[in-house]
């Protein structure tokens, strides 16, 4: 007797709910479906012309990307933003991420030099505005700067570690686009080309100092009630 995996699904329903996924995504990252806001699946699905379980899948995915919450009559919701939660966002990225850069900085080989020179060259030649995106950053722009922070990681070789970082990085990402404006009074360049230097130059302690630096940055600034700096 052949048993079927529960996971499995068949690749045309794969398809739609990695469609309807992308969708959802998009909508919760620009703001279309607002902090707070509820995601009924039932108006989701007539919405998008899917079944119920297309889109349940879809929102399960979210939930683990952390882009979504569960709530407790098993609804969901995009997260509600607040000071509170970007603190702890940061503070969660600010115990792991330095632990995971050693580790990177220890184990990586030289193909791991050169991906990270060739994502912080990507990163620092991207505009990070543009006339069509107008006080946000570019989506081009958005993607080298998450590429550059997790190639620094990969040299660690743990896919888990590496998993924890992508859901968080989706949190802060979803916190900071929520508030993006500029500010130039930060160098994030500078502080990027700083994290390249100190990790291609195998020195472990400034390069993490230097990542918590670049984190902290961003939370001292909304401790004191300016948002204007969401960039780490």
């Amino acid at each position: 007797m052949t048993q079927t995996d529960p996971g499995s699904a068949p690749p045309g329903k794969r398809m739609l709910s990695e469609q309807v996924h992308a969708r959802l995504r998009e909508a919760i990252m620009r703001g279309r479906h607002a902090p707070g806001d509820a995601l009924k699946p039932h108006d989701l699905a007539k919405a998008h012309g899917v079944s119920l379980a297309v889109v349940r899948e879809a929102l399960v995915r979210l939930v683990g990307e952390g882009l979504a919450d569960r709530l407790p009559n098993r609804g969901f919701a995009v997260p509600a933003f607040s000071d509170r939660r970007w603190q702890e966002i940061t503070e969660a990225r600010r115990t792991i991420e330095p632990v995971v850069l050693r580790m990177s900085i220890e184990r990586g080989d030289v193909d791991w030099e050169a991906r990270v020179r060739a994502a912080h060259h990507r990163l620092a030649r991207t505009p990070p505005y543009t006339p069509e995106e107008g006080d946000y950053y570019s989506e081009e722009w958005s993607e080298a700067h998450r590429v550059f922070h997790r190639t620094l990681l990969e040299g660690c070789g743990n896919p888990v570690l590496l998993e924890t970082f992508d859901r968080l990085w989706a949190a802060s990402e979803l916190a900071r686009r929520w508030s993006t404006y500029r500010n130039p009074g930060r160098d994030g360049i500078a502080e990027h080309r700083r994290l390249e230097e100190t990790a291609l130059a195998r020195d472990a302690d400034t390069a993490a100092e230097v990542l918590v630096q670049h984190l902290t940055r961003t939370a001292a600034v909304l401790a004191d009630g300016d948002d204007t700096a969401k960039e780490a």
